[in-house]
């Protein structure tokens, strides 16, 4: 699998909310954004328990659009993110960037970005 289909992959993963399919492409000592909280989480438990508590508050889908290599090695994914309360009604709708490094085929960190 190349680098843009694990992470479409990826996507769809964590919209299914399959957390380890998520965690299983980074790794052990992922660093990884709390977008939501604030803050940043390391490795995958900190990593389970923050989309844990996430998915029992908020019901967030991320599309992932054009996909690109930058200079510096890292990847960048712009994405369509659509947040729902979980009754359904929608509390944000935007579009932002995420920015994945990986070393060895695992992702070991994630950043956002606003979209331009």
């Amino acid at each position: 699998m190349d680098t843009e289909q694990q992470l479409r992959s990826l996507y769809v993963a964590f919209n299914a909310r399959d957390i380890d399919g998520v965690l299983a492409a980074t790794s052990e000592d992922v660093d990884w954004p709390n977008a939501w909280e604030g803050g940043r989480l390391r490795g995958h438990e900190a990593v389970r328990g923050y989309w844990t508590r996430q998915w029992a508050a908020i019901d967030p889908n991320v599309e992932p659009g054009a996909i690109t290599a930058r200079p510096d090695g890292r990847i960048a994914v712009d994405v369509h993110q659509v947040v729902r309360s979980l009754d359904g009604d929608l509390v944000t709708e935007n579009d932002v960037v995420h920015v994945y490094e990986i070393r060895d085929g695992l992702i070991t960190r994630m950043d956002v970005e606003e979209s331009s």
